[in-house]
């Protein structure tokens, strides 16, 4: 039983749905009963054209739904317009389910999850337990997401920008439960990356696999977070990395340079670099710059300090980190790092200590106060 195959033909099956008229909700619940009678019968009686057979299944189940819920006239308007059996059709609908599930109305929760339930084809079960939340209360979030889009067509171009900014989300996920969301996040970018010939999609899926291919060695034992600098890095998947920077060679050619490019090539430059002194933090600021032009988010400038604190220097970055805002996500880490580079235990001891009280998860905190434990036993020698 191939369970990729499965997943990858559940958007094209929804759109097939939606265009005979069924609602997006119903389309979806009538797929997801079609893909459980799938895992029950497949293994003993795999169908010739999976995608038909998923389609004739999921459509006779979205009649049954209509037939308990429509007056008499309809359940016989209903099936007096059924297909006749056969191959289905080749229309590919899962571009646009794409974009419905990201729509601009849902919250960022909202389309992660319809995403992986709608064009990932996981399970609510699934994708609550990647999550780390109670099944009903993942069931909530996707039935609320649902009701929102119901009625709103697939004839309609969708934001580009918005579905690969789901899809990040979906990779940064994490990796809990028994679905690998970063994986997915992957297998999902890979699939869209067929659909469209757009630089963007193909510099996000170089961008996943480059930060992927070093996800091995980013945890200790326990879970304890291992900085970039400390790495192991002859266990990075050097065939991911190869791939991913093929693919971003191919879009960086075509001259459409996007945030997700900009940011895989910084993310290239790093899984190049023997070494952390070794690698070419000077075109990592010119990449950085770019990024800029593109995007000035406060991250790219928090980052980009810390970046110009290893080309030029620790008060280099010390005094681009100076024209940010204090109150920024990791501002103190950043500071903390640059002043132990330049030599200011006492005050990298202190700053690694702040960090470490308002770090947003339990490793990354426990990282900040060995660091600071670290600096000051340093102090004392």
């Amino acid at each position: 039983m191939n369970e990729s195959l499965l997943r990858d033909l559940v958007p094209a099956v929804i759109g097939v749905l939606v265009r005979r008229g069924a609602d997006f909700a119903s389309a979806e619940d009538a797929v997801q009963e079609a893909l459980i009678r799938a895992l029950e019968t497949w293994p003993d009686d795999p169908p010739r054209d999976p995608k038909a057979w998923l389609v004739s299944v999921a459509w006779r189940r979205f009649l049954d739904s209509v037939r308990s819920e429509t007056s008499r006239r309809g359940r016989e308007l209903a099936v007096e317009v059924e297909p006749p059996p056969g191959p289905a059709p080749a229309t590919d609908d899962t571009l646009h389910l794409y974009f419905l599930c990201a729509h601009p109305t849902l919250s960022p929760a909202a389309a992660v999850a319809l995403t992986l339930r709608a064009v990932g084809g996981l399970t609510t079960r699934q994708i609550a337990t990647a999550h780390l939340v109670p099944e009903a209360t993942m069931a909530q979030r996707i039935s609320r997401a649902k009701k929102k889009i119901a009625g709103l067509p697939l004839d309609r171009p969708g934001d580009l920008g918005t579905v690969l900014r789901v899809l990040y989300l979906v990779f940064n996920e994490g990796y809990g439960g028994e679905v690998d969301l970063a994986a997915e996040a992957i297998r999902l970018t890979r699939q869209l990356a067929t659909l469209t010939d757009e630089p963007e999609v193909a510099g996000l899926l170089a961008l996943m696999l480059l930060h992927h291919a070093r996800r091995e060695s980013r945890t200790g034992p326990g879970g304890r977070l291992v900085p970039l600098a400390e790495q192991d890095r002859s266990r990075w998947d050097t065939i991911l990395i190869a791939e991913g920077v093929t693919i971003l060679q191919a879009a960086l050619v075509r001259d459409r340079l996007g945030e997700y490019q900009a940011q895989a090539a910084i993310a290239a430059l790093h899984a190049d670099a023997p070494s952390t002194t070794e690698t070419d933090w000077v075109q990592i600021v010119e990449w950085y710059d770019e990024l800029l032009l593109i995007t000035d988010s406060p991250v790219i400038r928090l980052n980009r300090a810390v970046a110009v604190g290893e080309a030029d220097g620790p008060q280099a970055g010390l005094a681009a980190l100076e024209e940010l805002d204090p109150n920024l996500p990791r501002h103190t880490a950043a500071a903390a790092y640059l002043h132990e580079r330049a030599g200011d235990l006492l005050q990298a001891a202190e700053l690694y200590t702040q960090a470490s009280h308002i770090a947003t998860s339990v490793p990354e905190r426990d990282h900040l106060t060995r660091e600071a434990a670290r600096v000051r036993q340093v102090l004392r020698q």
